[in-house]
């Protein structure tokens, strides 16, 4: 009986996404327990024969190949969910690795807290060019996600969601809140992302537990080319974009200007106590942020 399903949506990745693949082939789950689930959203390199090479080397796993034609993060995911066959759906993105007790991490999650809809995993960046200087905690977040509430199951903090490539839900939780919404998600080379926020805001509204795996434990893969300060302003201004789309679907554009503007009272103060180089990021992050709430 497969007890959960992993899905992996992938774009023009193959290469990275062998190596994702490469730690998914060493969990110490039983085979018959899981399936992995490879959604190619609308590649257009070698995504296909490379999987199914890996599930010809890998004859013991249960890996699936499935297509999605929308150009979407968040319609790979729902194509997912409608293909998964567990009841634990799990999900992470084609640029990380995890250990290999992942996936029996988050079985055994659910099984001992039948309380928990949701749950969320630990989540280490990982820089092999380096961590740039100008990085600080703050401006990480946008772009590594690091994710360590401590080595215990406990239930997550509040006002903090699990990030959206090491995180798992009860199939039945779908049923109640609905799957991930289109108009939010990467779509294909554009940085709009919130899908993830936007879904646990009504996870959270239905009053829904989610709780931290410690043990379920996510390596972020950051490349040189998402370090660039160009990269950092469009994802930042995207990051804008996503929460002005959220606050129009869930009608609270008052509160976002508000919470906007006591961010900036916020930034400005970190910027006393960070080098030069990390408060220019800090003052960049923000004035993007700004720009894509503002935009028309």
């Amino acid at each position: 009986m497969i007890r959960l399903s992993l899905i992996i949506a992938t774009y023009n990745r193959a290469e990275q996404l062998m190596v994702t693949l490469a730690s998914v082939g060493e969990q110490n789950a039983k085979p018959s327990l899981w399936e992995c689930i490879i959604v190619d959203n609308n590649s257009r390199d070698n995504t296909q024969e490379r999987v199914a090479e890996f599930a010809k080397e890998h004859p013991t796993l249960n890996i699936r190949y499935c297509f999605e034609p929308n150009q979407g993060l968040s319609y790979a995911r729902n194509k997912g969910i409608s293909e998964a066959k567990g009841d634990i759906i799990a999900f992470i993105d084609d640029d990380e690795r995890i250990v290999a007790e992942f996936i029996n991490s988050y079985i055994k999650l659910f099984d001992e807290h039948p309380d928990a809809m949701a749950a969320g995993g630990k989540i280490i960046a990982e820089y092999p060019t380096g961590r740039p200087r100008w990085m600080s905690h703050y401006t990480e977040r946008p772009i590594a996600n690091p994710m360590d509430f401590g080595d215990y199951i406990t239930p997550f903090p509040k006002g903090r969601i699990p990030g959206g490539g090491n995180m798992a839900m009860r199939r039945e939780l779908f049923d109640s809140v609905g799957v991930f919404d289109t108009s939010l998600g990467r779509m294909g080379g554009k940085l709009i992302g919130g899908e993830e926020s936007e879904l646990f805001e009504r996870i959270y509204s239905l009053g829904m537990k989610c709780y931290y795996a410690p043990r379920a434990v996510m390596y972020h893969i950051i490349p040189a080319e998402k370090l660039t300060t160009e990269y950092f302003e469009r994802l930042c201004y995207n990051t804008g974009v996503s929460q002005l789309t959220r606050a129009k679907i869930h009608n609270r554009i008052t509160q976002l200007y508000i919470g906007e503007a006591m961010k900036w009272c916020a930034t400005l103060l970190l910027c006393l106590l960070h080098r030069p180089a990390q408060s220019r990021h800090l003052i960049k992050m923000r004035r993007e942020i700004t720009r894509g709430i503002l935009q028309r």
